[in-house]
């Protein structure tokens, strides 16, 4: 009984907590990120303060969380097709991955809050990077890395072909969402461009194509 009481609780906490993320993204783009209390956040979310002062004491805990959150899902390094071998099969999972990732309508909205109050507010950049960006670029590298350990590509510098894969998703994907209030390309077409950027991966780093000299 107290277990199911317990998971029952776990459940509502949750409810909430999704209910004042998606109300703080809402309200921030809306307002701005210095115009929107969090008061003002557990009204929109229909929770008490109290609930939401529980969860996120402060308005740059809750950003953070949203940040996590909406960066959550990285490539899982136990995944079959993220394990060495078939570089192919990796790129194309990890790249239809980060192309749904970035593909939402959420995390458009999280990078348009991120560049508006920027100037003001730069901490909002460094939050974004160093708890969202930055540790799914890492997971990409060492996937890289651990293809290049095996011998299966040949990849001398990780950080630069990641920056080149995840570069050519996200200028089809993401970048053009931001000044393209209706950019919303068809599933086929972000498959394509995944593809293509795979191709273009596989003909630079591919093991079969490597210079004998690196090998």
């Amino acid at each position: 009984m107290t277990a199911g009481l317990s998971a029952h609780h776990q459940r509502l906490a949750q409810r909430k907590r999704e209910a004042i993320t998606a109300a703080a993204t809402r309200l921030f783009l809306e307002r701005g990120y210095d115009g929107t209390s969090l008061a003002k956040i557990a009204q929109e979310a229909v929770v008490s303060k109290s609930t939401l002062f529980k969860q996120f004491p402060t308005k740059a805990a809750l950003f953070e969380a949203i940040v996590t959150e909406y960066w959550k899902g990285g490539p899982d390094p136990a995944a079959p097709a993220t394990q060495p071998g078939d570089l192919r099969a990796g790129l194309s999972a990890i790249g239809r991955q980060y192309a749904d990732l970035i593909g939402r309508p959420a995390m458009a909205a999280l990078f348009r809050i991120v560049i508006a109050e920027l100037p003001r507010f730069p901490e909002l950049g460094r939050a974004q990077f160093e708890l969202g960006k930055l540790p799914y670029f890492i997971s990409v590298q060492h996937y890289l890395e651990a293809q290049h350990a095996a011998g299966t590509a040949v990849v001398p510098d990780a950080e630069s072909a990641t920056n080149q894969f995840l570069g050519m998703i996200a200028n089809y994907v993401l970048w053009p969402r931001m000044l393209l209030a209706d950019w919303s390309p068809a599933p086929a077409d972000v498959g394509h461009a995944v593809d293509e950027a795979v191709t273009t991966m596989l003909a630079r780093y591919g093991r079969s194509t490597a210079d004998p000299q690196h090998s």
